[in-house]
């Protein structure tokens, strides 16, 4: 019998036996901060679309000195990057403006739109384009939809709002059935 979830906020009901597939990273990562970025521009990326809080920063954290470097050297390698948030204008373009970035605000993750108007904005494809987030029933899932490759990071803090913590859990049943599928395939995944 699959298992189904009730997405309330965003009125989705899936059933992960389904859409598991969907629901699965193209690679997992520790941290935003220690992704290849040179690897992937040679492999043809050229624009990253990145979630913001507990991916770049802890959640509601203004931009650091950690996140402005990684954007420095993201505009030197050749990249282009767009913020793609659930929050309000003036919590993401206060961070995007801090690290030189473009940004979209309130973008319904994880309806496509968002990662489409990202796309549209950077001048990139599906092909071209790289996701960087730390949710999968937000950020990888609608990722996954819109045809781009994701990566996984681990959240930055532990400490999360209720409903988080919910979905955190949720989480867990698909990275397990993700580890196994991987395992059983002959290759483990591909956490860095």
């Amino acid at each position: 019998m699959p298992v189904s979830v009730l997405f309330s906020r965003y009125g989705y009901y899936i059933t992960l036996k389904n859409m598991s597939n969907n629901l699965y990273p193209t690679t997992e990562i520790a941290s935003a901060f220690s992704i290849p970025y040179e690897s992937y521009y040679a492999m043809g990326k050229r624009g990253i679309i990145y979630d913001i809080d507990n991916t770049l920063v802890m959640h509601g954290a203004p931009a650091d000195k950690r996140s402005i470097e990684l954007f420095e050297k993201l505009r030197f390698i050749g990249f282009k990057t767009v913020l793609l948030s659930n929050n309000k204008e003036p919590r993401v373009k206060s961070f995007a403006d801090d690290v030189g970035s473009l940004y979209v605000y309130r973008a319904g993750k994880p309806s496509v739109k968002g990662y489409e108007k990202a796309m549209k904005m950077m001048g990139t494809t599906p092909e071209t384009t790289l996701f960087v987030g730390d949710q999968i029933f937000t950020d990888i899932w609608g990722a996954n939809r819109a045809g781009i490759d994701t990566i996984l990071t681990e959240p930055i803090d532990p400490r999360e709002e209720i409903q988080i913590i919910l979905k955190r859990r949720l989480e867990w049943f698909v990275l397990r059935s993700y580890h196994r599928k991987k395992k059983n395939c002959g290759k483990g995944p591909e956490v860095k």
